[in-house]
């Protein structure tokens, strides 16, 4: 009876132990024979194979010796000849393993105590796999928990079968909690580490306010309306863009709610923090002047190549436009993902007025004429002498106070001006030693040429071996701040797609490449005449 009474308290302790930790019986069990193999090797030598097996049903344990069949002996703890083999199973074959059962034995306190520990590792092994599957899917939600304490300003939070931390700059500023109080967080990351998975918990995070607004606003929820951005000042301001695909259903509206009951919700758990909720626009230029509301924006300038925007106001707007310490405007650059400038209309009418001077000056001294002609075609538009010298004349001559000889001079003129340029750039790059053949490659220029050389880039490979961002520099974003890295043809006018065909010529031309013939059009389909109708 003492017997069987161990055995139904062994699968007793299994199921226990898998309920408390939450794994699989199975686990426990496989974890229990791995610490049984290793009592028995302590009982018959380390060296020799054993295999435990516990019976799930009845708990009976049996313990086997594992030989292998070989034809010469080299260790006779593991190994059997092929003759003694087939005594036992007459079947048997050089390579097969051979089960010898073994008697039951009594463990020594030393092995019992090796026996537990194998057991406890197992299990801990296993809870802590079973924790980390269970959140790794969970990032990106909104979790509960319990706090259970503070360490040097992080949270542990006592999530039931886990623990979780809310670091010190993952909080909320002034945001205090003791020990028993109820805290909502985003999960942003689940890491396996030495001491189990670890799984880290925010309130500052931008997606947290989004998964709030979709736990107060059903439409949100349902997918009616969409959270485009969100940028946040934790606990002091943020700005959220909401857009509806049901063009019934307002999104500001649906999520500001009766009297503002929604928003408030969201504002309460978040310890008062203002938010100002957007409307989203595929306009770039009108969404960001929703994004600077409350100020109010009078004209907007884009420079998609730069991701930089200017945006006039104004002049007692401007301090509401940039705000507090510059808040405003850097949560309207967040949520939109735009560089802002913001100008008065003062400084912008000043900005204006030098650039006509500096047209104007640049029209005098490369075409020899005076200030009133210099103005003049600085007031119609003209941006350049490269304009200048390629318009049509007739477009010159409908200038006021031009004739055709008038605009025929002026066209001359800047011609041979951009003539001189052309040749003090060829005789800089023959001085820098860029080669011939680089004039050669489609969309290369003389000017690029000297670019090129002042960055020792001086002939077709070395053109061919450049990397886009090689040649027109590129943008890096940290901390809400854009650094602008300069490339080799920086000042020049060259968006990054005519870099990558310049570089992809430049490849063609030097045989590392061969150049992709254009598809043909594919004809169109007769009609076919005998169709009836």
């Amino acid at each position: 009876m003492a017997v069987s009474a161990n055995r139904l308290e062994l699968l007793q302790i299994a199921d226990a132990v898998a309920r408390e930790k939450s794994i699989p019986r199975e686990i426990v069990l496989s974890s229990m024979e791995d610490a049984l193999q290793k009592a028995a090797r302590s009982r018959y030598g380390q060296e020799t194979e054993i295999r435990a097996e516990i019976n799930p049903k009845t708990g009976e344990m049996r313990f086997s010796r594992l030989m292998l069949v070989v034809d010469q002996i080299d260790n006779d703890a593991k190994e059997i000849l092929l003759a003694d083999a087939r005594k036992k199973n007459p079947a048997a074959q050089v390579g097969d393993w051979i089960a010898e059962t073994l008697p039951p034995f009594d463990f020594g306190r030393i092995p019992a105590q090796a026996a537990k520990q194998v057991i406890v590792q197992k299990v801990r092994e296993a809870e802590r796999d079973r924790q980390y599957q269970e959140y790794k899917d969970r990032i990106g939600d909104v979790i509960n928990g319990v706090v259970k304490r503070a360490e040097y300003g992080n949270v542990i939070v006592d999530l039931g079968r886990s623990e979780a931390i809310v670091r010190r700059d993952e909080l909320i500023p002034r945001e205090m909690f003791r020990p028993g109080d109820r805290i909502r967080a985003y999960v942003y990351d689940v890491r396996r580490e030495q001491r189990g998975p670890q799984i880290f918990l925010s309130r500052t995070h931008p997606q947290f306010m989004a998964k709030l607004f979709a736990q107060e606003v059903p439409e949100i929820y349902d997918g009616i309306i969409e959270v485009k951005s969100v940028a946040r000042d934790p606990g002091s301001r943020a700005k959220i863009a909401v857009t509806s695909r049901d063009s019934s259903i307002d999104p500001v509206g649906a999520c500001v709610g009766m009297r503002g009951s929604r928003v408030q919700a969201v504002v309460n758990e978040l310890q008062g923090e203002k938010i100002d909720i957007i409307p989203w626009s595929a306009d770039a230029a009108t969404f960001i002047v929703n994004a600077l509301q409350p100020a109010e924006v009078v004209k907007v300038v884009l420079d998609e190549d730069s991701s930089r925007i200017e945006v006039v106001v104004p002049d007692e707007q401007l301090s509401l436009a940039i705000g507090r310490r510059g808040q405003n405007v850097r949560l309207a650059s967040q949520l939109t993902g735009w560089d802002i400038d913001i100008l008065t209309e003062a400084e912008e009418s000043e900005r204006r007025q030098k650039e006509f001077v500096e047209r104007t000056n640049a029209f005098m001294n490369a075409l020899d004429v005076d200030e009133v002609v210099g103005q003049l075609l600085a007031s119609e538009g003209f941006r350049s002498v490269e304009e200048l010298a390629f318009v049509e004349l007739s477009e010159l001559a409908t200038i006021e106070g031009f004739d055709e000889e008038t605009a025929e001079e002026i066209q001359n003129r800047a011609r041979e001006h951009l003539a001189q340029i052309e040749a003090a750039h060829d005789a800089r790059r023959k001085e820098l030693g860029v080669a011939d053949e680089v004039r050669d490659v489609p969309g290369v220029t003389t000017a690029m040429m000297v670019k090129l050389g002042e960055n020792d880039v001086k002939t077709v490979e070395d053109l061919a071996g450049c990397a886009t961002d090689d040649l027109v520099g590129w943008s890096e974003r940290k901390d809400g701040e854009t650094t602008k890295h300069a490339g080799f043809l920086d000042g020049m006018d060259i968006s990054r797609e005519d870099a990558e065909a310049l570089i992809m010529a430049a490849r063609v031309r030097a045989g590392w490449v061969e150049e992709q013939p254009e598809p043909e059009a594919e004809p169109e389909p007769a009609a076919d005449a005998t169709q009836t109708h």
